[in-house]
């Protein structure tokens, strides 16, 4: 089971911090990836780590402002958002497993947190 938390309402430029809670499965034995998305559009990869998180992975959209982490201890996702742009306005979820795997299905997805970027 994934549980997101974290999101909200914040202005242009502000900060959001999200978390992930992971229970069932292996935590540490899993890459983990944060998916988004908008209303009338697709999903759209974000972010991907490696299960000690050495390795973090970015969409070009988000390089540079977002940053992902993990705690294996705590069985916990993160994703730190800074700078957020109204583009960035989508419900983001996080997943089990890599990039290729969690687009191709949603069956390791948690249920979504909402984030809205608007002033």
């Amino acid at each position: 089971q994934l549980v997101e938390s974290g999101g909200g309402m914040v202005q242009p430029g502000g900060s959001l911090r999200l978390s992930c809670a992971a229970s069932g499965f292996t935590f540490s034995g899993h890459d983990m990836t944060w998916v988004r998305q908008a209303p009338g559009k697709g999903p759209e990869w974000v972010s991907t780590i490696s299960t000690g998180g050495g390795l973090t992975y970015y969409a070009d959209s988000v390089k540079g402002r977002f940053t992902i982490s993990r705690d294996n201890a705590k069985n916990t996702l993160f994703l730190q958002m800074n700078s957020l742009k109204p583009e960035d306005t989508a419900l983001y979820y996080c997943a089990r497993g890599p990039r290729v795997v969690v687009l191709m299905s949603r069956n390791y997805w948690g249920q979504g947190t909402q984030v809205t970027v608007s002033s």
